[in-house]
Formats: structure tokens, C-alpha cells, sequence
């Protein structure tokens, strides 16, 4: 072969590469972190310090109005992970699963999840760390729902040295109980680390759900009451990094995070070194806000966890593609937890129709289009342990965001010129203010009367 037609033969081998790279479907890597707030990343103003989190804002996106669909861990996943908000769900998911009861409701199997799409698409699947959308029944483990992989724990929190509820064991292989010991956070890193590092997954597209527990308390035993108690459980070294901050409640939460931190840096780390850096999409967000009494901040929001003001319920987004995503890329539009099931679909090639998620794809507003018009946003929180009263309704659409709290105190708020939702308007704008009263408690009615009786 002479040297014109080898240098033909190299450059057309080269063509047809990087045509097969460009055209494969991409990894998804889903950090979900638990009660961290707008407050709580470095990026977003934060004094603890989060470099690796915030690398993905200078490589990639970084959105400012980002909303998750409820304020509480077990509705705000499911919206995640389905598409749908969790007023459609059939075990009417508004509230958080409690783990020493609720074991007769969670996640149903016609509530399809992202992945058991992605896996119909040819996609390996993972969860590693939390789940909280049932327990007490195979039914409800994630591996009944398209997550081939999973290793964590299905109720709210754990022991984060014991991987224990107080003192009942809720660590799993699949759907195995294990003992396992160490620190929570570390462990969920090893396993991501070394489902990167597996040679199987350069065989097949990955999703992995990588869902930190962290920062969100620990469930400790009591040993002397006998009882199951709520403890921040920071790891020592990590204390020592955050020692400027005064108040040791915050400190132990930076702690928390610091730590999730540098695994968030050792799982980055480990997909540059497998070679699929450009091809896949990591996402970093949080669950819903955080709680003060805890230590974390949505400072300058107003609000907290199990509420619907704006420090529940907009928190830190973070999406880096270097395939896709211009480094340095600021989304300002009004983006949703809803909008990930059909983003994905169409980033794997996936029809939309049998699913019908109530968010939009976002693929148009990661590659520059940032305008989603006239966009509509509900919220409904139900039953929690925080507060007693009713259920809180919302609606955020266009400038203006309405709510109607647990104690059925009404506001209305025009969140363009009042973010931290300050200033309440409904004698203001009465005609607004009854708009967005009547369109709220429709969509609640609508919502609800989809739940199927059965389930089936």
C-alpha cells in the first residue's frame, strides 16, 4: 500500500471514530445530595468550601432558578426519578416515608422511572446510596425498578457508621441485607468509584444515581432510652477543615459536606480516568433545602425544608457536558426537577408518549436557548412530621408565585422583583392573586383525581 492511500485509509478509520463517538449515547452520572441548601455550595456563595462541586459550574452549567417539585425527600425523588409531580402519585407520596412505618406504601410498578426507560434503551442502570421511596417489600426496591445495581439504603436517613435506622439493619446489595460498616458518604463513594472504574461500562451507556445521604442527619440508637434519635455525625478530620465557622451545628454540617465533597472529586477523577469525560452528562443537585436546625442555609431565601417559600424548594444545579455544555454557561430561565425524565429521553433517543412526564426536555436551554415560555410550575406538600396543619399548595408562573401555607395563610408574591419573597401582594393585585388561587387548587383537583384506585 503505498503512502497516500495508508494516509487515506488512517484519516477515513479516524472519521469513522470520532463519527461513532460523537453519535453514542451519553453516561448520565446523577449526584443527588440530601438537605443541602442554596447556601450550602461554594458557587452559590456558600462559606464552606465545595472546589470539586463548583469545578462543574466552570466546566460546564450553573442554574439559578432551579426547582425542585417538593421540599420533602420522598415526593421531591419521586418527581426526580418519574417526571411527574408527586400529587399524581398512587400512594399519594406528598410527604416524607417513614421507616418504622409506611411499609405498605411507596413507588408502584406503573410508576415508571427514568431507569427502567434508560434500561429499555440498552442503558446500564445504578443506584448507590439513597433510595426513600419504600421499604418493608420487595415491590418497592429500586431494583423493581429498572436500577439493575443497587447498593445503599431505602429509608430517610442512617447511622452513618453503623448503616443502621437506629439499631435495624437498612443496607443493601441488591436486594440483600448486608452489614456493612465505615462512614456512609466514603462508602457510597467506593461503590461509585468502582462501578466507573468496572470494565463493563465501556460496553454500554451508564446511568448511575449517585445519592448521597449526606448532609441530612444520621439516625443513631440511643442505647440508654432505647429509641432511634437524629444526630449530626461529621467525620473527625473533616471537622478540623471547617473550624473557622463559629457555630457548631454549621460546622458539623460543613463538615458533612467538605467530605461529600472530596468524593464527589474522587468520582470525577475516576470517570476522567476511564476515558468518557466528554460523552457524559454529571448533574449536581440537591434534594430540596435545607434545615437550620440541622445546619444547613438557603440563606438569602426565604425559607426552609418542608415549606414552600424559595428556600425549600430552589436549589443548586450544576450540569457539566463537555460534549454539549459551554464551560461557564449560566441558565437564568425557570428550570425543574420534572424536566430530567424527558431531557434524558431525548438525550438516549427515547419516545416521550408512553410516558407523558409533566416536565419539558432541556437539551435546547443546556446548548444556548434559554427561553421556556410562560412557564408553569405546581407544588403540594403533604403530611410531614414539621408541621401538623394542612397540606401547602403553590404555583409559580411567569414573575408570580402564589402559596397557600399549613395554616392556610395565602400569599402571593412577584418573584422577579422580590426573590426573597418579602413583600405579599394579593391586596395589591386582587385579580392576580385569585388566578393563581383558582389555577392552584384546580391543578391540586386534577392531580389527585389521576391516582388509580388499584394502581394498575
Amino acid at each position: 500500500m503505498n503512502t497516500d492511500k495508508s494516509q487515506l485509509l488512517a484519516i477515513l478509520l479516524f472519521s469513522l471514530t470520532a463519527f461513532s463517538w460523537s453519535s453514542q449515547k451519553p453516561n448520565i452520572i446523577f449526584i443527588l445530595t440530601d438537605d443541602q441548601g442554596v447556601n450550602d455550595v461554594s458557587c452559590y456563595g456558600s462559606e464552606i468550601p465545595t472546589p470539586h462541586i463548583d469545578s462543574l459550574a466552570h466546566e460546564g452549567a450553573k442554574f439559578d432558578n432551579f426547582y425542585v417539585a417538593s421540599s420533602i425527600c420522598t415526593p421531591s425523588r419521586f418527581a426526580f426519578l418519574t417526571g411527574q409531580y408527586p400529587s399524581r402519585s398512587q400512594d399519594e407520596l406528598t410527604g416524607a416515608l417513614m421507616y418504622l412505618g409506611d411499609k405498605k406504601r411507596g413507588i408502584r410498578r406503573h410508576e415508571t422511572t427514568i431507569a427502567t426507560a434508560l434500561q429499555k434503551a440498552d442503558y446500564e442502570t445504578a443506584l448507590i446510596g439513597k433510595w426513600h421511596l419504600g421499604h418493608g417489600h420487595q415491590q418497592f426496591l429500586p431494583t423493581q425498578h429498572g436500577f439493575e445495581t443497587f447498593k445503599g439504603h431505602t429509608g430517610g436517613c442512617v447511622d452513618f457508621y453503623t448503616m443502621r435506622y437506629g439499631n435495624e439493619m437498612d443496607w443493601y446489595d441488591g436486594e440483600k441485607l448486608v452489614d456493612r460498616s465505615g462512614y456512609a458518604t466514603d462508602i457510597i463513594t467506593d461503590d461509585a468509584v468502582a462501578y466507573i472504574k468496572s470494565p463493563e461500562r465501556k460496553k454500554k451507556p451508564f446511568f448511575m444515581l449517585l445519592a448521597y445521604n449526606a448532609p441530612h442527619y444520621g439516625k443513631g440508637w440511643d442505647d440508654g432510652s432505647k429509641k432511634a434519635i437524629n444526630i449530626m455525625q461529621p467525620p473527625p478530620e473533616a471537622l478540623e477543615r471547617v473550624s473557622s465557622i463559629k457555630d457548631i451545628t454549621r460546622r458539623k454540617f460543613a463538615a458533612k459536606v467538605v467530605n461529600m465533597d472530596d468524593g464527589i472529586g474522587r468520582v470525577l477523577e475516576a470517570l476522567d480516568l476511564s476515558s468518557q469525560k466528554d460523552n457524559t452528562l454529571v448533574i449536581f443537585v440537591t434534594d430540596h433545602g435545607g434545615d437550620p436546625k440541622y445546619g444547613g442555609s438557603n440563606l438569602p431565601l426565604r425559607g426552609l425544608k418542608a415549606g414552600l417559600f424559595e428556600g425549600g424548594i430552589r436549589v443548586p444545579c450544576l450540569m457539566r457536558w463537555p460534549a454539549k455544555i459551554k464551560a461557564g454557561t449560566k441558565v437564568t430561565a425557570n428550570i425543574s426537577a420534572l424536566d430530567f425524565f424527558p431531557t434524558f429521553c431525548e438525550m438516549a433517543g427515547i419516545q416521550l408518549q408512553p410516558y407523558k412526564p409533566d416536565g419539558v426536555s432541556i437539551m435546547q436551554t443546556l446548548t444556548g436557548n434559554q427561553q421556556i415560555l410562560d412557564r408553569e410550575l405546581f407544588f403540594e406538600l403533604g403530611r410531614h412530621i414539621t408541621f401538623a396543619g394542612k397540606n401547602w399548595y403553590a404555583l409559580r408562573k411567569g414573575p408570580w408565585k402564589y402559596i397557600q401555607n399549613d395554616n392556610q395563610e395565602e400569599f402571593l408574591f412577584n418573584i422577579s422583583q422580590d426573590p426573597y419573597e418579602q413583600k405579599n401582594k394579593k391586596d395589591t393585585y386582587p385579580e392576580i392573586f385569585a388566578k393563581m388561587k383558582e389555577r392552584t387548587l384546580k391543578l391540586a383537583r386534577e392531580y389527585q383525581a389521576c391516582r388509580p384506585e388499584d394502581g394498575q
